[in-house]
């Protein structure tokens, strides 16, 4: 998750100033018995970028990360079951159900960020509530019969409740990480993929035994069991007092160029970013191969997404930005004409998973530096990181519709895409061309030489 990590991060920038001078103890007051007070404070926190403490909040938040979120990027695998299972076979909105379980939290950053920074107190409240209704979500989607129901259920359920879930949690790690964020962030990125390593696999010997039915409560069963006693581990390192910072938005970066054309850039990765790792799985099964090499595929971009994330990440605090966008999406598009739009077995589909992971999902890893090249004003990196989070939420809940509007019936292997998924194959690459040209009309744009 790591849009929605980077995000909070940003959300409270302005808190990390505050916490820094708690944590050097540098308070000022104009007040004497202030500035005792403030002192006590200092005396009573726990250290930052280490100790037992922190590194306990971490490790949760990794398995927290791992877990909860490796579940809804993995529905690629209960995409292909659902599309043979006679309950649900040939319904054209089966991907809504993955669009909206990992949407919901890109679209809803914005909001939940606003909410933890105003009700910072009532933040393991917000963890146990969202932790609760993804695991209500589950359950109820193991006893639906419809497509629609499980839309409802394992769809926008969980997708809420992972939303009011994650981000107090990512808050809280601002506190116990400052000097150190960078590494603690990484190390809660990678989470999600070194799950959707081992995910697919698990959920797809599950579907394999005991149904549909039967995996939603093994995960919800093993979601409880795994993460519930963990939650009590994830402390806040302050006093409420110093944990909530008003601050006025600045909107003036609204106004120039480079918001719109990251803007656009964003919008048009999101639109095709998420078909891959929804439909992987069920192309396989169309060239004849059999379901766990739809989790393999899976499973290899889940591996190449750490590497591109990690690598990426380091590249942006040392080349230019733009060279590594344009990077990022020129060569996610070319593998998806190619390496996608020519595959008639596995190999060339392994090849696009870990080239589509690698550097599409690098692409996720450089928002923050977008937001930061439009504008350094603490809250106005919020607001652009937080729009550029919600475009790709955006692509990501009209997945479901687009999908259902590129798919044709029947499949062809002589044919470029299937057939079947010609359109979807030409519509990701463009969408990832598109991406890339508007970052790179504005990074080759003639420029005026002022003449003195």
């Amino acid at each position: 998750m790591a849009a929605e990590t980077q995000t909070m991060s940003i959300a409270l920038e302005n808190q990390e100033a505050s916490v820094s001078r708690i944590h050097d103890g540098e308070l000022q007051s104009n007040n004497t018995g202030d500035l005792i007070n403030h002192q006590s404070h200092v005396q009573q926190l726990k250290p930052a970028d280490g100790g037992i403490a922190a590194w306990k909040v971490l490790f949760a938040a990794f398995i927290f990360e791992a877990i909860l979120w490796g579940f809804p990027i993995s529905f690629g695998v209960f995409q292909n079951y659902y599309s043979k299972h006679p309950e649900f076979k040939d319904n054209p909105h089966i991907t809504v159900v993955g669009t909206m379980a990992s949407g919901i939290p890109y679209l809803g950053a914005p909001f939940m960020a606003i909410v933890v920074r105003r009700y910072p107190r009532y933040r393991q409240y917000m963890i146990w509530t969202g932790w609760s209704i993804c695991i209500i979500g589950l359950l109820a989607s193991s006893f639906v019969n419809s497509i629609g129901a499980l839309i409802v259920t394992q769809g926008i359920l969980y997708g809420t409740g992972f939303l009011i879930f994650y981000y107090p949690i990512i808050s809280i790690i601002n506190e116990w990480w400052i000097q150190r964020r960078g590494m603690a962030f990484g190390v809660i990125t990678s989470a999600a993929g070194v799950s959707g390593i081992a995910m697919p696999f698990i959920i797809e010997s599950l579907l394999e035994k005991y149904g549909h039915r039967g995996t939603l409560r093994a995960v919800a069963v093993g979601i409880a069991i795994l993460t519930g006693p963990m939650i009590p581990f994830v402390k806040s390192r302050l006093p409420p007092s110093h944990t909530s910072v008003a601050t006025r938005q600045d909107w003036s970066f609204a106004r120039k160029p480079l918001f719109f054309v990251y803007s656009t850039a964003n919008i048009a990765q999101g639109l095709g970013f998420f078909f891959p790792s929804l439909f992987l799985p069920s192309y396989a099964t169309s060239i004849g191969l059999d379901s766990r090499h739809g989790a393999l595929l899976l499973a290899s971009m889940s591996f190449a997404q750490v590497l591109g994330q990690l690598i990426f990440g380091l590249l942006s605090d040392k080349l230019e930005l733009n060279t590594l966008l344009l990077l990022s999406t020129m060569i996610a598009a070319v593998a998806t004409f190619t390496s996608w739009g020519i595959a008639h077995d596995l190999a060339p589909l392994i090849v696009f998973a870990l080239l589509f992971g690698f550097f599409a999902y690098g692409f996720c890893s450089l928002r923050a530096r977008m937001g930061t090249a439009i504008s350094e004003e603490p809250t106005a990196a919020l607001a652009t990181f937080s729009f550029f989070v919600f475009c790709q939420g955006f692509g990501n809940i009209l997945a479901g519709p687009i999908s259902a509007a590129l798919l044709t019936n029947g499949v062809n292997r002589d044919r470029y895409g299937l057939w079947r998924y010609k359109g979807m194959v030409l519509f990701t690459g463009a969408c990832m061309l598109l991406s890339a040209a508007s970052v790179g009309l504005w990074h080759w744009r003639p420029r005026r030489v002022m003449v003195n």
